[in-house]
């Protein structure tokens, strides 16, 4: 385009404005239907209007970006230039736009999706905690009441022992009834925690009353006075044991001796 047809175009844009027309180029950006970047990305009819238009600042910028300044370098470069080859530019640069635009969309719909499963899926997890939680429980009283019901008939017979009468012999009586109360701890693997003398003190299992002359060796078991119970592994009840200090068995060496 020369320099006369160029003064020509905007002698006529000029007059067509004037009659009431579409309104001129250096009205644009003033009046309701200003141009923008997206208008001259979609209908790039002359690019040499569409490169004037951009650099003199005609153009309305996009709702969507940000305000920045103009970068000097890159505006001389758009300068030089040809025309076609940036109103090009200006449309893929519009596609690639749309296309992060409905990419974007969609992650957020799919970040939507994802938030929204794992409330169900931490609602869900606490109601399973919950249920487990009183399955538990119940469980625990079931095991209890088993237990209750089979000592009822313990209870029983210690009962009968007592009403019989007075100087009646009820010992054959109550060791059948203790027997019966040692199978249902065996049932319910319970054992007992019985020391024998002379054997080390576990502080886990056995109780210290006090601590005795004996026979037996020093930091030993002189005799239990309580026994102990435990349960799986767990004791219950520790034995209540007194402790040889030792020195009764070091006096009979040192009788020995002589």
């Amino acid at each position: 385009m020369t320099e006369q047809d160029a003064d020509d175009v905007d002698a006529e844009t000029a007059t067509e404005g004037g009659e009431g027309g579409d309104p001129g180029l250096d009205g644009a950006a003033d009046g309701p239907d200003a141009t923008t970047l997206d208008d001259i990305a979609e209908e790039p009819a002359d690019p040499d209007d569409a490169l004037r238009q951009i650099l003199a600042g005609d153009v309305e910028r996009h709702e969507d970006l940000p305000a920045v300044e103009p970068d000097e370098e890159l505006a001389e470069t758009v300068a030089d230039a040809d025309p076609e080859v940036v109103a090009t530019e200006l449309v893929v640069l519009r596609e690639r736009v749309e296309h992060l635009r409905e990419s974007v969309a969609e992650h957020e719909a799919e970040v939507e999706d994802l938030e929204s499963r794992l409330a169900r899926k931490q609602a869900d997890f606490q109601n399973y905690k919950q249920r487990q939680s009183e399955r538990m429980e119940e469980e625990k009283q079931r095991a209890t009441e088993d237990l209750v019901t089979r000592l009822l008939d313990v209870r029983d017979n210690l009962a009968r022992a007592l009403d019989q009468d007075e100087g009646a012999d009820i010992r054959g009586g109550v060791e059948s009834t203790l027997r019966q109360l040692d199978d249902e701890f065996e049932r319910e693997n319970v054992s007992t925690i019985e020391p024998e003398p002379g054997e080390l003190v576990d502080p886990q299992r056995h109780e210290v009353l006090m601590r005795v002359q004996s026979d037996q060796p020093e930091d030993t078991v002189a005799d239990l006075h309580r026994t102990g119970y435990e349960m799986a592994g767990k004791v219950l009840r520790a034995a209540q044991v007194t402790v040889s200090d030792g020195a009764a068995s070091a006096d009979e060496a040192a009788d020995d001796g002589e």
